[in-house]
């Protein structure tokens, strides 16, 4: 159910912009809907139901809102990596992740304090594009010594290749809510299962 609303909502409310934007914004990353964040989260509680986690991860600011509906309904701690150092913290972990949408890059960090050999972590986040996210949040675990158990996205672009960047950073387990195969001419085609 979840996956059929998701795509109707991408369908029917999604918005396309060249060079593979697809604007989600009214019920994703801007505005939210907290009953399709919820649908959401259940999948992928679902999906990923065989792995030990302690922990959910994401980044800011997309990623929170769907992390922390997963972390509520699983009873699990989020830590999101904060795309500027706060000037309270000092002892930190930090990667540089280069923003797909923005063009530009962003240093991220997170407290040594809530990132540790101990973690078993789940990265979530709004979209799968080129895996930059992903990549800088593997960066930031090797670092801590905590294990990546699996990544989940709401909506992965298939065509820009994100998948196989993260794969090859060793990530066995990603999962994709939807997954776009093309915006080309500006029309959203969504793969089927």
């Amino acid at each position: 159910m979840a996956l059929k609303v998701l795509r109707d909502r991408i369908l029917n409310e999604g918005r396309c912009f060249e060079g593979g934007i697809l604007k989600v914004d009214r019920f994703i990353n801007h505005q939210m809907d907290p009953n399709l964040l919820k649908l959401i989260a259940v999948e992928f509680i679902r999906r990923f139901s065989d792995l030990h986690v302690n922990k959910i991860i994401t980044i800011e600011a997309s990623g929170i809102a769907p992390a922390i509906m997963l972390g509520f309904l699983m009873e699990l701690p989020v830590v999101f990596a904060k795309k500027k150092k706060p000037s309270t913290m000092n002892d930190l972990y930090t990667s540089t992740v280069t923003s797909f949408t923005k063009h530009r890059d962003y240093t991220i960090v997170i407290s040594k304090e809530y990132l540790t050999p101990a973690d078993h972590v789940l990265f979530i986040d709004d979209f799968l594009a080129f895996g930059n996210a992903g990549k800088g949040i593997i960066d930031l675990c090797s670092q801590a010594g905590a294990t990546i158990e699996g990544m989940g996205f709401i909506i992965e672009k298939e065509f820009q290749h994100g998948r196989q960047l993260l794969l090859a950073e060793g990530v066995t387990r990603i999962e994709s809510m939807a997954i776009i195969e093309s915006l080309d001419n500006c029309e959203i085609h969504i793969k089927d299962d």
